[in-house]
């Protein structure tokens, strides 16, 4: 979990989720992004790092998108964090060790909710880089990810995680389902192929 600071140097693009377009033109701003990154042909498996917890109701929202992003076929071993298996602050380290133990060079997408101000709190926000959780609750974790998007599931500044556990469920799993349809749209034409000589995933664009 993070605190949004809206600051332009490090958000690229941000959306409500009660906006009927957020999820075609958020998802078309992320291809983007992934496409300058992998030019094809790519040679990095794509993965998906949703960190959270589900003893959280704010801060269930990475487990909440993982989950639906199986749901809608995405493999298991590509989704790290969900509601059945979550990564959050204890097992962190470990989980990014194992990933990195278990894919070459891999291209990951870090998704996680986040604090900030009133006006602010339901946007969707996508970011190149990677994410830093912890940062809203004081916790030094490891940075993940080469391109980050976030939920702003409720207002930061006092009581972080009283406020985290407060929050409305019903918002959580609708930013949820927004952002999992947003990575669904952004990714799905990305396939990983079956190794090639040296050992490597392809990732080839579907026409």
């Amino acid at each position: 979990m993070q605190i949004f600071r809206g600051s332009p140097h490090n958000i690229v693009w941000r959306s409500h989720i009660d906006d009927p377009e957020t999820p075609e033109k958020m998802a078309l701003r992320l291809h983007s992004l992934i496409a300058t990154d992998l030019p094809f042909p790519a040679h990095r498996p794509l993965l998906f790092f949703c960190i959270g917890t589900d003893r959280s109701t704010g801060d269930a929202l990475g487990p909440l998108i993982g989950t639906y992003l199986i749901t809608l076929g995405f493999s298991t071993s590509h989704v790290w964090g969900t509601l059945d298996s979550p990564v959050h602050a204890v097992n962190l380290r470990s989980t990014i060790d194992k990933v990195y133990s278990s894919f070459q060079n891999p291209y990951i997408i870090a998704a996680d909710a986040c604090l900030g101000k009133l006006e602010s709190v339901g946007m969707i926000t996508v970011s190149p880089g990677p994410l830093r959780p912890g940062t809203g609750v004081s916790k030094t974790l490891p940075p993940i990810g080469d391109i980050h998007i976030t939920g702003i599931v409720n207002v930061g500044g006092y009581m972080e995680y009283l406020v985290l556990q407060n929050t409305r469920l019903s918002m959580v799993v609708k930013m949820a389902k927004v952002i999992s349809e947003i990575l669904f749209q952004a990714t799905n034409k990305f396939v990983i192929q079956p190794k090639n000589k040296k050992g490597l995933p392809h990732i080839y664009p579907m026409p």
